[in-house]
């Protein structure tokens, strides 16, 4: 069966009237007309009013329905405020600067104001002639066509050279051997404010990392200078999800030792220590506070707390004992047996 939608014909309408007045049921109807049974019933519950389905009634109240005056668009073309707007782009401001004053000016008043995609829907949309080629005229690259941003593939610059989280070695997926990481950024009010978390797989150890700000740059510095505080054989791997502070993923394996690999869109599961770890942070540091007033000490002070913590999975041994005597095994020096 098709998922695009067809609005019911006369000759449906008469099908449905005769099948219901011989006591058929909506099932059998749809399976008639090759509807969805859900379609057939929303059509009689809308038009019958209680009573026996009328084809012609039916067919009258749907083309009312059709023709029914619809909400004038904001910019249309005869409203106060598309004459504002066209004003400003003969002006030579951009629709982000247009739309961005509109709601300086306004801020309570939504009827007022406009977002730049209206505008710039509004400028394409427009049926071709003289007004269309004026408003195209004023905007800066005055490209012909446009497809709007919140449409198609994102065109901003993706993470180069991902290795994906499928392909990392078995011994991360076991938990057995440590060393291996997640990473993740926690956000502040209005994302203005950042801190970077990372867990070890094996043991639950947390460290955090304190962020100017949730750049590359600052990401890379941030995370370079927490992992490169635990002993080289237990910095192997970090799992992390596709954000873009990542871009300079290969910078911060060239400094740490670190190899970075990325887990699916939209698949958080894939970071499920992560995850946790930083709903448990949250008692810590509530959604909607600043972040920043945090200095590296105190992150270090959240993490100790957290790390001494007994776990279950543990056998309630705290994340902190089970890091540390994995790290003397690890510098433990090895002997030979003859």
């Amino acid at each position: 069966m098709s998922n695009s939608y067809k609005h019911f014909t006369t000759q449906e309408r008469t099908v449905v009237m005769t099948m219901r007045d011989d006591q058929c049921s909506i099932r059998s109807i749809a399976k008639r007309l090759c509807r969805s049974a859900s379609t057939i019933g929303r059509e009689l519950k809308r038009t019958t009013g209680g009573g026996a389905y009328d084809a012609n009634a039916a067919h009258l109240q749907s083309q009312a329905r059709r023709f029914a005056v619809r909400r004038v668009a904001k910019l249309d073309v005869d409203s106060v405020l598309f004459k504002v707007v066209r004003h400003q782009l003969n002006l030579l401001w951009s629709p982000q600067q247009i739309a961005r004053k509109l709601r300086a000016l306004w801020p309570d008043n939504p009827e007022k104001s406009v977002s730049h995609e209206t505008i710039y829907n509004a400028i394409y949309l427009h049926p071709r002639g003289e007004l269309k080629r004026e408003l195209i005229a004023c905007l800066r690259h005055h490209n012909q066509v446009r497809k709007p941003r919140s449409r198609g593939t994102d065109r901003r610059n993706q993470i180069p050279d991902m290795q994906s989280i499928h392909i990392r070695p078995p011994e991360v997926e076991d938990r057995l051997i440590p060393g291996h990481w997640e990473g993740d950024l926690i956000k502040g009010a209005g994302n203005r404010s950042s801190v970077g978390t990372l867990v070890e797989r094996t043991t639950g150890f947390v460290v955090s990392a304190k962020m100017d700000n949730a750049t590359t740059k600052a990401v890379v510095d941030s995370f370079s200078a927490v992992l490169n505080r635990e002993p080289a054989a237990m910095r192997k791997t970090m799992t992390y999800d596709q954000g873009r502070e990542m871009y300079a993923h290969k910078t911060l394996t060239e400094r740490t030792g670190v190899q970075i690999y990325f887990a699916d869109p939209h698949s958080p599961w894939q970071r499920g220590s992560n995850e946790n770890t930083n709903g448990l942070l949250r008692q810590y540091m509530p959604k909607g506070s600043d972040l920043s007033i945090y200095s590296q000490d105190e992150l270090d002070a959240i993490a100790l707390s957290l790390n001494t913590r007994p776990r279950a999975r543990l056998n309630y041994e705290s994340p902190l004992v089970v890091y540390t005597q994995h790290i003397t095994l690890l510098q433990a020096p090895t002997t030979t047996v003859n």
